[in-house]
């Protein structure tokens, strides 16, 4: 600075010409030392600025790294107590599960003392049982040798035989016997006459059904030949297990009596009679007679049953010519070969009715197959009619309709006994032939339709019973036997279900006499050692 004041009155003192460029000079001299000036100073503030900013840095740092360093020692304070209760804890739990493992370890140490025990004690008792059993053995034989000395001192005293004391002692039974069947019988003669009044139409109806049982014999009844009368025992096998069996399997009442060389099979439904029969045949023929081969044989002879219907239904469409039947028709067509009506047989009748709709139809001009078809099937639904509610006429035409027959030929079935109107002349025609058929002379009895309809109903209304899984009417439906769910029948309410059973037949049906109810329950177990 003292520099440049001198140099001013030398630049005053300077030519004219460049008093001006020195003035410049200095103008430009004096604003750069101003702003020399000036920059020194803000120099000098920004430093103070930067000094007080490091320093609240350095002081805010400092606050931090303070707070940082407590936060971080309570977090750390905080994960040390976690960790050492975790620690407890886990120690406490080992403690337990130790002290457990002890307990089951005394207890199973204690059940090892006593099966050892217990084990000692049997092995103990076999040695006792089997020294008991060795005396018991010599003791019978004492016993033997005494009852031997016995019998022949007894011979020897009475003066007689074992055969002539054991026919004496059968001679008088059989004496005493007869006396007391006689007192017996003299009582309820007694009985009988003090109540001729209540029980008259209990006699007077089972004697209507004796008397009428000829003409029932034929339907109901197949008789079987066998080569000797030793064969009946083995059909009735040890205790009567074999004919049970048989008797379950079929549903068929087998008759073993006095007739020589026959055996009688009895059921109304004459499906499972011919199925009987057959099984019985076989049976016979191979010899082999058990529950277990009795199943077989049935099942065998049921199979081939169902083929012969089949093929009696092929066969009678083939013969009417009449093409397109349905399998299901054509089965149902080879079981009426099996079913009568007031003792019709119902595929006679049945073809009997499809000839005459087609001779009458040819009279008219009206389509001879369809006049056949209508009268072949009216009477289709007796071939179900045991499995479904309703007349057989009903039946009938819902089967047909389900099939795809022609209208005429569902109307027809529906219609031949007026339930409902007829629509075509060929409902006409099927009524006629039916009406033809079933009124010659000798084509039907009634009391045969009768009898048949009332055990159909009888073993309907046991079957409609809960946990009942089978019924079969037999001994001409005095006898009704009812086979249950052993799963779902335990023996106090199979009790209760024989009582409810009887008391619903006395409510609805209508039958001489009384009807024996016969509950069976049973529980097999099958198993196969491999």
């Amino acid at each position: 600075m003292h520099n440049l004041a001198s140099l001013v009155p030398v630049l005053l003192q300077a030519d004219s010409n460049t008093n001006a460029m020195i003035i410049s000079v200095g103008l430009i001299l004096a604003a750069l030392v101003v702003i020399a000036i000036m920059t020194q100073r803000s120099q000098a503030r920004i430093r103070e600025e930067r000094r007080v900013l490091l320093d609240e840095a350095r002081s805010e740092a400092d606050r931090i790294r303070k707070d940082t360093r407590e936060e971080t020692q309570d977090w750390v304070k905080h994960q040390r107590s976690d960790v050492l209760q975790q620690q407890r804890d886990l120690r406490d739990e080992t403690k337990e599960s130790e002290n457990q493992l002890g307990k089951r370890e005394d207890g199973l140490e204690r059940r090892m003392a006593l099966l050892t025990k217990k084990e000692t004690s049997l092995q103990s008792e076999e040695s006792n049982l089997t020294n008991r059993q060795q005396r018991i053995s010599t003791r019978e034989e004492e016993l033997d040798e005494v009852l031997d000395q016995e019998r022949e001192n007894l011979e020897r005293i009475a003066d007689m035989t074992r055969e002539e004391a054991r026919t004496s002692l059968v001679t008088k039974m059989e004496r005493e016997v007869e006396h007391e069947g006689d007192i017996l019988i003299q009582r309820m003669v007694e009985r009988v006459k003090e109540t001729a009044d209540s029980k008259a139409r209990d006699i007077l109806a089972s004697t209507l059904q004796r008397i009428s049982s000829g003409y029932c014999q034929e339907s109901t009844v197949t008789t079987v030949d066998i080569a000797s009368d030793d064969m009946k025992g083995r059909i009735i096998g040890r205790e009567g297990r074999n004919i049970r069996a048989f008797e379950k399997a079929t549903g068929v009442d087998v008759i073993v009596d006095d007739s020589p060389g026959v055996i009688t099979l009895s059921c109304f439904d004459p499906i499972r009679r011919e199925m009987g029969g057959r099984a019985l045949n076989k049976l016979l023929a191979d010899g082999r007679i058990h529950p277990s081969r009795i199943e077989e044989v049935v099942a065998e002879a049921k199979k081939s049953l169902n083929e012969e219907i089949q093929k009696t239904g092929v066969q009678v469409s083939y013969d009417l010519d009449l093409p397109g039947v349905h399998p299901k028709l054509v089965t149902m067509l080879g079981r009426l070969k099996y079913r009568t009506s007031y003792g019709q047989n119902m595929l006679s009748h049945s073809v009997e009715c499809a000839q005459i709709c087609g001779m009458i139809a040819a009279e008219f001009g009206l389509d001879q197959d369809l006049a056949k078809r209508c009268g072949l099937f009216h009477d289709i639904g007796k071939a179900v009619d045991h499995q479904y509610e309703g007349g057989h006429p009903e039946i009938g035409a819902t089967i047909l309709k389900r099939f795809d027959e022609p209208k005429e030929v569902v109307n027809s079935a529906a219609s031949h006994h007026n339930d409902v109107p007829q629509e075509s002349l060929y409902a006409v025609l099927v009524q006629a032939a039916d009406s033809v058929s079933g009124s010659r002379p000798g084509a039907r009895g009634e009391s045969l339709d009768r009898y048949v309809e009332r055990l159909e109903k009888l073993e309907g209304l046991v079957n409609s019973f809960a946990g009942v899984s089978n019924a079969q009417a037999i001994q001409a439906g005095r006898e009704v036997r009812v086979f249950v769910n052993a799963h779902k029948v335990n023996d106090k309410k199979a009790v209760r279900l024989a009582h409810e059973v009887a008391k619903q037949i006395e409510d609805q049906l209508t039958y001489p006499g009384e009807i024996k109810i016969t509950l069976i329950r049973e529980t097999r177990v099958v198993e196969y050692a491999r």
